[in-house]
Formats: structure tokens, sequence, C-alpha cells
């Protein structure tokens, strides 16, 4: 990749919108995954009454939107200011109890397994029916639009085209495997459980080639400090996963 390419790619901006600052990347297609956009304001003719108590707006009672859904709610409803990295605020901003807990529960992957992810991990990576692994250093890019994969070789691949993600255990009864879809709602599965993730496999679409393709991880077993931080990153993959399937769905 040319250095003109990498700078195109991290290049941001600073924007202002209704909702508040935002540093956004400077080409739209080059935004994360895991971000959202900014949802529609619910028209001010539309809701005269707070949509969580049901308070009547006037003058006293003034209307406020949550940054986060778009919805109308009163200021005891809609008063906490919070982080809201997914949609690139610079600032803390307004949301109601609802959304404030869900960017609350997400900040933690921006301070915590983000960094994990971007840090990376050794894994044994198998390639489609190969019969033969390599070793190789997985994580993710800086601009986080990308799963970099470097050993003998190097290969890069595009986070929005993973269709399918399988988180691999030891623990559970044979064929429970944790699917994408199936990550929502579930935990990792060094928490709360006795099973222990060995691996993770994903399906993509490769440029230029027919149907899905598919990537094992396998956890590099040389070291103690090798399989925490393969179990770790493991886990800070899974939580991605599940952005990325919520980013999707929205």
């Amino acid at each position: 990749m040319s250095s003109e390419v990498a700078a195109r790619r991290d290049a941001k901006k600073l924007v202002r919108s209704p909702s508040g600052l935002r540093m956004v990347p400077e080409h739209r297609a080059f935004g994360s995954p895991f971000g959202l956009e900014e949802p529609q304001w619910v028209p001010d003719k539309e809701c005269p009454r707070c949509m969580q108590c049901d308070a009547k707006f006037d003058f006293l009672t003034r209307k406020h939107h949550c940054r986060r859904c778009g919805k109308c709610f009163c200021d005891k409803c809609c008063r906490q200011k919070v982080p809201l990295r997914r949609m690139c605020f610079v600032d803390p901003v307004r949301q109601c109890a609802q959304c404030a807990l869900v960017s609350h529960r997400e900040a933690e992957f921006y301070d915590k397994q983000l960094k994990v992810l971007l840090n990376g991990a050794t894994f044994l990576v198998t390639f489609g029916n190969s019969e033969s692994s390599e070793a190789m250093v997985c994580r993710l890019s800086s601009n986080q639009r990308y799963l970099l994969l470097d050993g003998d070789s190097r290969h890069e691949i595009e986070i929005s085209h993973i269709a399918t993600v399988q988180l691999l255990t030891e623990g559970f009864p044979p064929g429970d495997i944790h699917t994408y879809t199936s990550l929502l709602g579930s935990q990792p599965a060094s928490e709360g459980s006795n099973a222990r993730a060995t691996g993770m496999s994903l399906q993509y679409a490769a440029p230029g080639a027919e149907g899905m393709t598919r990537l094992k991880l396998t956890a590099w077993e040389d070291a103690n400090a090798s399989r925490r931080q393969s179990a770790a990153w493991l886990a800070a993959m899974h939580k991605a996963a599940k952005l990325l399937y919520e980013s999707r769905d929205q």
C-alpha cells in the first residue's frame, strides 16, 4: 500500500451537525465499519410530549433530542451527556437513559478491546481447505477497516467483507459453536462459563473470488503469555463482531 493511499484512508475532518462536533473520515468510504450514522430527529411538531415519561412540553418543560436515537425527551429523561464514539462525536452528547446505558457499555470496547485488537496477537492461520498453517500476527488496522495478517506472507481482509464469525471453544458440547448472529446477547467464552476460546473461523468475500473464503485462526500455544494474548484478542474480536452486526442491522 502506498503512503499516499494510507494517508487518504486515515485523513479526517471536523464537521458540525445539529448534534455537535464530529471528527469524521475525509472520505466516507474509509469510515470505520463499527460506526453508526446520526439518526433523523423526530420533528418537534410530532412530539408534544416526552417519549419516556409523557410529560407535556411547554415553556418550562423543554424538549431535547437524544443524539443516539433521535427521539424527543424532557430534560429529566435526557440529561446525561455520554461519549458516543461510534458516531465520532468530539465531546460527550446528550442521550436518553436507555441509549446512555448502551453507549457506556460500548465505551469499554473503545477503551479496552479496541486496543487489544490494534496490538494484535499470534495465531496459526489456515486459509480455505489447506492442510498447512502459518504463524502470523493478526491485528486490526489503525482505521479499523482491515484485518491485517503478517507472517512469511501478508494479507488484508476488509472487515466489512466478513460475512460470518465462529468462535471455536473447548468446554462446550461437540458441535456447539457460537456463530456470528448468535453472538448477540452472549458473552465471550472467557466470561461466565468454563469454556475456553481456542480459535476463530471467519468467512469473507475476497476480491475476485467466487463465493466465500474461509479463514481459521488457532490460538498460539507456545507460551502462557502468548495464550493469554490470543485469548484476549479473541474475546475482543467477539465484541467487535457484535458491534459490526449491529452496524449492519441499523
